[in-house]
């Protein structure tokens, strides 16, 4: 069995091992393709029958180049960057890692809204700047230190990963609304339902942990955001198109929106263009609430089994069944 990792650095800068994939079958591993379409993608793939992927884009015509693809494996759990459909038709399955990061997506999202809300990372870098050492009190501070107990904290999508970061921010004292179009039990034991504009006008806090979808794209827009407190403070680790970045830029520039705290962009890699890199209190990090070397370990251990599922003739995890 040949196996092609197209874009493996993000998965494995080296901490980790290929092992359970290697233990498979005859593997090529590249750090990095392309993440636009280009005719190397098909190149790589060559004769190999296991194509593993991150972001590296398969399309219609790829598939057509590589007649000997029996299956696409991706380490992660999103999918948007292949043609599924069409390697549904051409009797490819295209599996994913459904579940491997709920803990720390969610530590990331509380950590965001901790870093807002104290600055921490900020105040450690002034006194090592020497600000301390040569200041004039016992103690100071540049941004307003915010207490979250108290508060209440909209969670906009309120699956695995949205429900456990209610259940963290429970424990903080943090009253959790939510809104989901499928409300579960689970949900129930951690958080209030409540329709979206209810959300948008009671929450001090708002994390976005829902699903790209049309439904979904652009639900933090102009008119959204009029409807939000005064001073809110908005966390995004799911998927950057989920903010129209214009709108927020704006708010964020009025104090409509006191703060955000993001680790999505519409385009990653961000753009230098990107018009938040210059608007006040946005706090942006590179896509890395994913990346603890537990969750890519785990990434790892599934899409090793996967493919093993392939060899067996039984696939597992299928998205476009």
């Amino acid at each position: 069995m040949k196996i092609v990792v197209l874009d493996g650095y993000t998965e494995n800068p080296g901490d980790i091992s290929w092992a359970p994939l290697e233990a498979l079958g005859e593997v090529t591993v590249y750090d990095r393709t392309s993440y636009e379409e280009s005719p190397l993608i098909a190149e790589r793939i060559g004769d190999a029958e296991i194509v593993v992927m991150n972001k590296t884009p398969i399309s219609r015509e790829t598939i057509d180049k590589c007649p000997n693809i029996k299956a696409i494996a991706v380490l992660a759990t999103g999918y948007n960057v292949i043609d599924y459909e069409y390697a549904k038709s051409k009797g490819i399955p295209v599996m994913n890692v459904p579940v491997y990061g709920t803990d720390n997506v969610s530590q990331f999202a509380v950590s965001l809204l901790m870093e807002v809300c104290s600055h921490i990372g900020y105040h450690s870098e002034s006194v090592h700047a020497g600000e301390w050492a040569s200041n004039p009190d016992w103690c100071y501070w540049h941004y307003p230190m915010i207490e979250v107990s108290g508060k209440t904290a909209g969670i906009i999508g309120l699956g695995r990963i949205g429900v456990n970061t209610a259940k963290i921010l429970n424990a903080m004292n943090v009253h959790v609304i939510a809104y989901d179009s499928y409300p579960s039990e689970a949900g129930k034991k951690v958080a209030e339902y409540v329709e979206l504009d209810e959300l948008l006008a009671k929450s001090d806090f708002i994390f976005l942990h829902c699903p790209l979808f049309p439904s979904t794209q652009g639900i933090i827009n102009k008119e959204n955001i009029a409807k939000m407190k005064d001073g809110v403070i908005i966390i995004n680790n799911s998927r950057g198109p989920l903010i129209v970045e214009e709108d927020l830029y704006e708010a964020l520039e009025s104090g409509k929106v006191a703060a955000a705290a993001l680790d999505v962009v519409s385009t990653e890699p961000i753009r230098k263009d990107n018009v938040l890199l210059k608007a006040k209190n946005c706090i942006i990090t590179p896509h890395i609430s994913w990346a603890t070397k537990e969750a890519r370990e785990r990434i790892m251990q599934t899409t090793a089994e996967n493919i093993k599922s392939v060899i067996d003739g039984a696939p597992q995890n299928v998205v476009n069944k």
